[in-house]
């Protein structure tokens, strides 16, 4: 297949180089600023003190930026996209400049808060602007690209946040989003369309319900940086029976955040939303824990730790672009599936290969996984945008990457609850966080199973939408 006839020249073409420009930098604004922290914030604690706060630089940004994501389609309804996108992004650049202006780590944490409330809303405007700037044969190059950006942001995201904070300051990494978010809003001028005027000027946010959608992240992230287990156990508890209280409840309710029958199996958006958070919950085991237990096991140094946990992004972004071109349904649902079946094998690999001490199987491992994300996540997305009902595409595809945002954030929590069950917390022995650590992955494992049988419900009901016959 030639360029000119494989997509990816038309992408970046006169005619959608913009709109792939465009929400390329916006995925890559929450990219970035989802790395910047773990380099950033340790020298505005040296600098600034309150030590105590440092975990909450990253937990405020995770809460307000799912907040800001579960908002966004009605932002985008009351607004349009183009207005909504530009009041996003000035808020993210407000919380840019207080954060890199801030005196005190308070002031530093409300920067942070601004931020992923202006990114989250950003990020998923731009995933539902997809399907209206591109035509359908287009997506997947579409989410080609994006992965693509994950992977530099995963490389190089640590990379210019420890340059800046070295060479300059702490503070240079946040202020250098001002002059990107311009960038991005000028862009957004110029390539997202005008909306009419608003159709809903009456609908309310239900502010009661996002508000309980932070307390239920909170909860979450609280709990997945205590040592103790039991009262892990009870965050997540809470935050599981507030978020499907949320759902429940959303279903009716006038004013909604989530599309009709979210996360039901019978369902192809349901079970895919299903999809979307277990992968992301299944394969946190490796993001939290595969850096500390290399170092921890192995003495391997910062960087070839790194490279060995980067190994995941890279492949993902190369199996994103090679099977960007598949068309057949029977096709893009056999990916569906392979998807959480690589997670899982990957996953499995990679607990054998800490129990075997081979270094070889965990990068075996890290390679199976990324191909697992890059084979399924770009149709999963695009067969949950095309499969909402009416009316419910803007807010089913705003809330792919919240979810899978959620997703990160509680699997975390839940990597810590086992890693803490078998004593990672307090021990110093290598065999006990060896222990720790492969339990940590095979309750990953175990997770990513549950996206499997998600991902068999959710083709099965392509299937039947496909041939009603047969039902």
């Amino acid at each position: 297949m030639s360029l000119s006839t494989s997509g990816w020249a038309q992408i970046l073409g006169p005619r959608y180089l913009g709109a792939t420009v465009t929400l390329c930098l916006g995925v890559a604004l929450l990219a970035f600023n989802s790395f910047l922290a773990a380099i950033a914030l340790p020298s505005a604690v040296a600098e600034l003190g309150g030590l105590p706060l440092l975990s909450w630089g990253t937990t405020l940004f995770l809460v307000f930026a799912i907040m800001g994501g579960a908002a966004a389609a009605n932002f985008k309804v009351r607004l349009g996209a183009r207005r909504a996108l530009l009041v996003a992004a000035s808020i993210f650049i407000i919380g840019s400049l207080i954060a890199g202006l801030a005196q005190s780590m308070p002031e530093l944490l409300v920067g942070r808060a601004l931020q992923g409330l202006g990114e989250g809303i950003v990020a998923a405007i731009c995933y539902a602007l997809i399907p209206e700037l591109f035509p359908s044969i287009l997506v997947p190059k579409v989410f080609g690209a994006e992965a693509v950006v994950w992977a530099l942001a995963a490389f190089g995201g640590p990379v210019l946040a420890g340059f800046l904070t070295e060479t300059l300051s702490w503070r240079a990494a946040f202020l250098v989003n001002l002059p990107i978010g311009l960038i991005f809003m000028a862009l957004t001028l110029l390539v997202v369309p005008k909306a009419e005027a608003p159709r809903h000027k009456s609908e309310r946010l239900p502010y009661i319900r996002l508000m309980l959608i932070g307390a239920a992240i909170m909860a979450v992230s609280v709990g997945g940086v205590l040592a103790s287990p039991g009262l892990t156990a009870l965050c997540l508890g809470v935050a599981a029976v507030a978020l499907y209280a949320i759902v429940r409840r959303d279903e009716t309710a006038r004013e909604k955040l989530f599309p009709s029958r979210a996360f039901a199996l019978d369902d192809i958006v349901g079970a895919g939303l299903w999809v979307i958070l277990l992968m992301p919950v299944a394969q946190a085991a490796t993001a939290v824990y595969l850096i500390f237990a290399l170092q921890a096991l192995w003495g391997l140094g910062p960087l070839l730790a790194g490279l060995v946990s980067a190994v995941m992004a890279v492949f993902w972004s190369l199996t994103a672009i090679a099977v960007a071109g598949v068309q057949s349904p029977q096709g893009r649902m056999r990916l569906i599936i392979a998807g959480p079946a690589l997670l899982v094998s990957g996953l499995t690999i990679v607990a054998t290969g800490f129990g075997l001490d081979s270094l070889w199987a965990i990068i075996v491992g890290q390679v199976l996984i990324g191909i697992g994300f890059g084979a399924s996540w770009a149709y999963l997305s695009q067969t949950i945008m095309e499969a909402a009902r009416p009316g419910e595409r803007d807010r089913a595809s705003a809330l792919l990457p919240t979810i899978q945002s959620a997703g990160y954030g509680i699997g975390a929590a839940i990597a810590g609850l086992v890693a803490n069950s078998f004593g990672l917390a307090g021990t110093a022995s290598g065999l006990d966080v060896k222990s720790a650590i492969v339990a940590v992955v095979i309750a990953g494992a175990g997770l990513g199973v549950l996206g499997l049988f998600a991902a068999l419900a959710m083709t099965r009901q392509m299937r039947l939408a496909a041939d009603p016959a047969r039902i």
